[in-house]
């Protein structure tokens, strides 16, 4: 773990800054971890009270390598979208990130033990989970060994981390090769390919950008192959941009696919999506452009 932490992208400690108003109610709440490891912090937002059926599900929501941690989720709705949609959310820090107490282990230790306080939370609620980037990818390993989560959304999800940075940090390649060298069981165990076909997930959907260097379309689309799952790739989009590019496409079919997890897990069939794996089509084109294409065509 000391040399996988010291291949990582580096990060400088910061403040965490409380959930916006916006985002009101919401409730911090500390996640336990086993055998006495100081515990992660993590935001428990409930589901809309207007919500007119009530709470559906419980999302655990995995936060990207970045310095903000769990409020990388303040911005870009997500959080919003879930709760009006019925579900409680739980966004957890991963260790050494925000408040939470020091790395020991590999991450998805982390995502286990959130994963445990959410079942808790949740009350025989269908549970989900939305993981982008490495907090998705640290989700693999546990989802394989689970069968508490009915639905599962990825964005930009690498097979394998030390993959993603003999892509994107090559002057690391020497050390890569050591540790694939020297630590082959661990290496793959990293490997996401090894757990995307063993989880017993109802419905899986993986988003990538186009022109993302450490997560190439390729590797979405086989993570999506090994699990059964839909995937769409976004044009024009680099590593995590995907939200910001075609954000109401990216919430709404993390919605649909947790909504389609619920259907086949009651037994229920879900209209027009029963079937459906493989890439997703883009989302029509606003009548505006067809009739600018139509008039560029004659």
């Amino acid at each position: 773990m000391k040399l996988f932490l010291a291949l990582s992208p580096r990060l400088r400690p910061v403040p965490q800054p409380e959930p916006p108003q916006h985002l009101n109610p919401f409730e911090s709440v500390p996640v336990a971890r086993a055998n006495g490891r100081a515990p992660l912090t993590a935001s428990w937002f409930p589901a809309a009270a207007a919500h007119p059926k009530g709470a559906r599900g419980a999302v655990l929501l995995l936060h990207p390598w970045l310095v903000w941690g769990k409020a990388y989720f303040h911005l870009r709705g997500r959080i919003e979208a879930l709760r009006n949609a019925g579900y409680h959310v739980l966004a957890p820090d991963f260790a050494g990130f925000g408040g939470s107490g020091a790395p020991r282990g590999f991450f998805d230790q982390d995502v286990e033990s959130a994963l445990e306080l959410l079942h808790h939370r949740a009350g025989g609620l269908p549970l989900h989970v939305w993981g982008v980037s490495a907090g998705g990818y640290w989700a693999h390993p546990v989802l394989s060994r689970t069968d508490l989560v009915a639905g599962a959304m990825f964005e930009d999800v690498a097979p394998h981390l030390l993959e993603w940075s003999w892509r994107v940090a090559p002057l690391g390649r020497p050390f890569y090769l050591f540790f694939r060298a020297c630590f082959s069981g661990a290496y793959r165990y990293l490997d996401a390919r090894r757990h995307a076909g063993l989880a017993s997930l109802a419905a899986v959907t993986y988003i990538s950008g186009e022109k993302d260097r450490g997560v190439r379309p390729e590797d979405t689309r086989t993570l999506a192959e090994l699990a059964g799952a839909r995937h769409r790739i976004v044009p024009g989009a680099d590593h995590l941009s995907s939200i910001k590019t075609a954000g109401e496409e990216v919430i709404g079919l993390a919605l649909e696919t947790f909504r389609l997890a619920e259907e086949r897990r009651s037994g229920a069939v879900l209209d027009g999506l029963e079937d459906r794996t493989g890439e997703i089509e883009p989302p029509p084109a606003p009548a505006a452009d067809l009739l600018e294409e139509t008039f560029l065509l004659k």
